[in-house]
């Protein structure tokens, strides 16, 4: 598909290159033309200066027909509003706002634009590593009912089976990180030491599956 990307830092410059490299064609927008150097010189794709909410600029880069759309530069109003033209002008579906306010990323998320609200994500990142207790949410639905949330896992539980957990625990494992790499486990997938563990739950039950990897396996 063609994608359009507005911000040419190292998240936009990273993101293009990905993409095309994945075999989509891409666009790139930024106000500053020198910040296209990023893109190296085997990048194919389109470079566009001006700013990413103009609707004429939008369409230089191709937004008509455009599958999905990135707001990524470093202000947080321009890609909040970048994201909504390409949304709501011209019916990108499948659209994207970085922002660095957490605040201001609950409310967009609740009005329907998906968003990666960065510094939120990065604390809680390092949280989750210095204080391995509890449910970090990776994701939120629209709604607020149901998160994707990394859950820490009593250490007794490595070498026990996946499907194990989710039968002790009534949670459903989503994915697993191993060694920085996600999978997705199988009815056979055994927890190793360092796993992340990731489930997929109702908001209401939180608390009932935290308590429920607490506990090792014996105690269920």
């Amino acid at each position: 598909m063609h994608i359009v990307i507005m911000g040419c830092g190292r998240v936009g410059s990273t993101l293009a290159q990905t993409l095309e490299e994945l075999g989509h064609s891409v666009a790139v927008i930024d106000r500053d033309a020198t910040s296209f150097r990023r893109l190296g010189a085997h990048f194919s794709g389109r470079r566009v200066t001006g700013v990413g909410f103009d609707q004429d600029t939008l369409r230089a880069a191709g937004i008509e027909e455009a599958g999905a759309f990135a707001a990524v530069s470093s202000g947080d109003n321009s890609n909040i509003i970048a994201a909504r033209v390409a949304r709501e002008t011209f019916g990108v579906e499948n659209v994207v706002a970085r922002i660095y306010d957490p605040r201001r990323a609950e409310v967009y998320q609740r009005l329907g634009i998906p968003t990666v609200a960065t510094v939120r994500w990065t604390a809680d990142q390092m949280l989750r590593r210095l204080l391995p207790s509890g449910a970090e949410p990776l994701w939120r639905d629209p709604s607020g009912s149901v998160q994707l949330a990394e859950v820490h896992v009593n250490p007794a539980w490595v070498g026990h089976r996946v499907s194990d957990l989710e039968q002790a625990s009534g949670a459903r494992v989503g994915f697993l990180t191993r060694l920085g790499e996600g999978m997705l486990p199988g009815a056979d997938t055994v927890l190793q030491e360092g796993d992340l563990v990731h489930v997929i739950m109702q908001q209401a039950d939180v608390a009932a599956v935290e308590a429920a990897f607490e506990k090792a396996p014996e105690d269920h």
